[in-house]
């Protein structure tokens, strides 16, 4: 019998082998949303395929690994794996992601014996797609990047020379792109080296069974936060602006049901599968449910199989949320959205739990480019701050990571200038960008970007129309906008683009607050003189929504 120590002292052990793989991708990495942002995510999982431990990184990201691996194995065959042997998956629909996130998973034995796996999964800058960068209108899965189904890049310990050749052929930044792949096959190779010393230190059948009572007692956790839990079915709507091709909005429906230990997420009445590149693979659906489950019932707990054990999704091949063959992938802020959309579908049913909107969307921007120092091209891109939404108890936080984001990281500045064409002439907090409330929702970010060289600027970003909802009597914010050339007869707001830039060029980022909870006239006026005095609040604002004059 195993006791709760030992199963406790396993566990860290798990999960600092974990974060050590992700030290790892961080130090040897090539590209900056790798070691600057951290866009990946990377687990750990038994020979059956549960996860037992993961690092700190982009939730979405952990929460697709889980679908992936699956799917790439079932592919392989466990009866091809071998020691040594590393596998590229990138196909959407298996991946549970667009084709630029490469997974990269690999079998672990002890002796003959396949005793786990593990799986890095980090945005790659280009793969052969029709556009560098970003693909902001492709049609069909083909346009999006050269597809590994699940294919050896490692084979008992040897690169296989021809695929990492592919690769590099197939690349317009190939130096940084198969640097990109030793690092993920360096993070992969520490925690094989750390997960073996485990399982020698504390023999196998003991961590066999403190893997299974965490994810038992992981399970019941989650069980019993559900069941403390408002019962009940509740159902939101929200919109994205267009699908990258037309110009009409497209529909996002949920109805999120907690009844009998389990939490249900269905996507009926959401729109159809769309021509542009907006649709969710489902694995990919699957994870952002599982980021709202874990923050409802275990957000304190480190994650495991059985701590998302209660969820179930349903979304009809086809539609939106269940993308498949060959229909386009590649821009999934759709699921960025899709969060808030089951969190606005929840607070019908616990507003005192929940926070308003988060700005609604993550403003995603990106220059690509030749750099005039080393003739290269450049891709960078970067996912600004929102603010966030207001609670029952406190304002909302100011200029931070969407919700979705976990610990991931604005580009510096210094990077962003380093390696690109922009030069960034203001950034600040922007007033009165906070939906106004008894408490106020966080404020967003202003962006003046001029451009010293050319090059093309593209937004990223699905909800520009429509404002994030607020709760209670708060008031919604203004929504996330981006203008390019402004103050010229060129001037235009947009959402997703991809805009030609000349040296001299000029764009504006406007990132939004989040919503307000309960009534603006409520707010104590001491908290609206500070709002004023910091910046967050104009006093025209104090005056007309808050009724506090006297700033």
């Amino acid at each position: 019998m195993t006791d709760g120590a030992t199963v406790e002292v396993v566990r860290s052990y798990l999960i600092s082998a974990a974060e050590e793989m992700r030290a790892t991708l961080i130090r040897t990495s090539f590209n900056p949303v790798i070691y600057e942002v951290h866009d990946f995510g990377m687990s750990m999982y038994d020979a059956d395929l549960r996860l037992v431990a993961e690092a700190t990184g982009l939730t979405f990201f952990l929460g697709a690994n889980d679908f992936s691996i699956r799917k790439g194995v079932e592919y392989v065959g466990r009866e091809n794996l071998h020691p040594g042997d590393v596998v590229l998956l990138n196909y959407p629909y298996w991946n549970a992601a667009h084709a630029a996130d490469a997974t990269l998973f690999a079998p672990v034995f002890q002796g003959d014996t396949l005793v786990g796996f593990l799986c890095v999964r980090a945005h790659w800058m280009d793969l052969g797609a029709k556009d560098p960068g970003y693909v902001l209108d492709s049609t069909d899965m083909h346009q999006e990047g050269l597809i590994f189904p699940g294919t050896k890049v490692v084979s008992r310990g040897e690169p296989v020379h021809e695929i990492h050749e592919l690769i590099r052929f197939n690349s317009r930044m190939p130096a940084e792109v198969l640097g990109d792949l030793h690092a993920q096959i360096a993070a992969l190779r520490t925690g094989e080296r750390r997960l073996l010393e485990i399982l020698e230190k504390f023999g196998r059948d003991t961590v066999a069974a403190a893997v299974q009572l965490m994810i038992d007692d992981g399970a019941a956790r989650s069980r019993a936060a559900l069941d403390a839990l408002p019962q009940g079915s509740w159902t939101a709507v929200d919109w994205l602006d267009d699908d990258g091709i037309g110009t009409e909005p497209v529909r996002m429906q949920a109805t999120v049901t907690i009844a009998d230990g389990e939490f249900t997420v269905d996507f009926a009445g959401s729109s159809p599968a769309t021509a542009g590149p907006i649709n969710m693979p489902f694995g990919a659906t699957e994870a952002i449910c599982k980021v709202v489950l874990k923050s409802l019932t275990s957000p304190d707990q480190p994650s495991n199989e059985g701590t998302v054990a209660p969820l179930r999704v349903k979304a009809e091949p086809g539609t939106l949320f269940h993308a498949v063959y060959p229909q386009p992938t590649y821009t999934l802020w759709t699921g960025i959205v899709a969060v808030e959309l089951i969190l606005k579908a929840l607070a019908q049913g616990m507003p005192d739990r929940l926070p308003a909107s988060s700005g609604g969307d993550v403003p995603g921007f990106m220059m690509v480019g030749t750099h005039p120092d080393t003739g290269q091209l450049f891709a960078v891109s970067n996912n600004d701050p929102v603010g966030w939404g207001a609670t029952v108890t406190h304002d909302g936080m100011n200029a931070a990571t969407h919700v979705s984001g976990s610990t991931g990281r604005v580009t510096p500045i210094e990077v962003l200038e380093a390696k690109t064409g922009m030069f960034f002439e203001r950034v600040e907090m922007r007033t009165d960008s906070g939906g106004a409330g008894r408490f106020r929702g966080g404020v967003g970010l202003r962006r003046d970007i001029r451009f010293v060289t050319p090059g093309e600027f593209l937004s990223v970003i699905k909800k520009t129309r429509s404002r994030p909802w607020a709760l209670a009597g708060g008031l919604e914010p203004e929504p996330n906008q981006v203008v390019v050339f402004p103050d010229t007869s060129r001037e235009a707001r947009v959402s997703t683009k991809r805009t030609r830039v000349d040296v001299g060029d000029r764009v504006t980022l406007l990132t939004a607050g989040g919503g307000g909870h309960g009534e603006p006239g409520e707010r104590d006026p001491v908290a609206v003189r500070e709002d004023v005095a910091e910046g967050f609040v104009s006093p025209e604002a104090a005056r007309d929504v808050y009724g506090v004059s006297d700033v």
